[in-house]
């Protein structure tokens, strides 16, 4: 199993004809079992087809074309137009939108967002990478061409979460080289609003039989390691997390950020000292360093397992 989406998940990617959508469109297309891309919209490009790819002008064109609902969106055009974007796949019934794009005003996102959750609908990202089910299916530029995610990504027992598209990755190379295979991955965005957080996650990863831990990468700056560690407190969860928390330096350096937009600390709980505690609290390993993560996951599933 897997979580958000399989092989049988249709899907659409919007700004289809700019440079980065072609070349995302291709590994798609190209990685495990072959994405099922339906359609592309770029407006006055109709009739044109990227990689086999058919381009209409609208959402409501593809839609049509395809003959009944489509699943997903990967949304990559300029942050001026997201907001638009994501708003016509959702009235279409699109129910999973990926969005890759960055630097969005964030009260775009927080519309985008808001309207998600009303029409029943999930956004992954902005600024993301997207989903990958190793050796199935990948919706988005996660571990980048075909041949390369494969090397990275193997089918197993352990999800991951992850703020960075890079260190989801890295992360799942280190847990394949160790023997452990991933179910879902899923690159989360690094904004300071983001679609879907670690807590709005676990619910799916606790439900798919195939997960039987949890990975995440995180950062300093926003409060969503405390409502992961809420969560699992607070429905006992069955998977043992193990986290890498980046940017520890930043609690030495007031006022500090780096790279991703989530990571403005805003107070004493937006620190990395401060959210270590609250994850340790909650039972959540929080790893010195990235190759200690495989040896840490094994030792949680070995203690389940005899507990068990």
């Amino acid at each position: 199993m897997s979580i958000l989406i399989d092989a049988t998940t249709t899907f659409i990617v919007q700004g289809i004809t700019g440079r980065e959508a072609v070349n995302l469109t291709r590994e798609c297309l190209d990685y495990g079992k072959g994405a099922q891309v339906v359609g592309g919209v770029t407006p006055g490009r109709k009739g044109r087809d990227v990689h086999g790819v058919p381009v209409f002008d609208t959402v409501d064109q593809a839609v049509a074309h395809h003959g009944r609902p489509i699943d997903g969106s990967v949304v990559t055009v300029p942050p001026a137009f997201t907001k638009d974007a994501v708003f016509e796949a959702i009235e279409n019934g699109v129910k999973l939108v990926v969005i890759v794009t960055e630097r969005i005003p964030r009260r775009d996102v927080a519309e985008m967002v808001e309207l998600a959750a009303l029409r029943g609908a999930r956004i992954i990202g902005p600024n993301c990478l997207g989903i990958i089910v190793p050796d199935v299916v990948k919706m988005g530029g996660i571990g980048g061409p075909a041949k390369d995610a494969a090397k990275s990504y193997t089918r197993g027992p352990i999800g991951v979460i992850s703020r960075s598209g890079g260190m989801t990755t890295e992360m799942s190379s280190t847990l394949s080289a160790a023997g452990l295979g991933q179910s879902t991955a899923v690159s989360i965005g690094g904004d300071a609003i983001i679609g879907s957080t670690y807590a709005e996650l676990m619910p799916l990863f606790e439900a798919d039989e195939e997960t039987e831990g949890i990975v995440i990468y995180t950062e300093p700056g926003g409060r969503m390691e405390a409502e992961l560690a809420r969560w699992v407190t607070e429905n006992d969860s069955r998977l043992p997390v193990v986290a890498f928390m980046a940017g520890r330096f930043m609690d030495e350096m007031p006022g500090m950020s780096f790279g991703h937009a989530g990571t403005i600390v805003e107070g004493k709980e937006d620190t990395a000292s401060e959210k270590i505690a609250r994850l340790a609290e909650a039972g959540i390993t929080v790893a010195e360093e990235i190759s200690q993560i495989p040896e840490i996951m094994k030792a949680k599933l070995n203690e389940r397992s005899a507990a068990a």
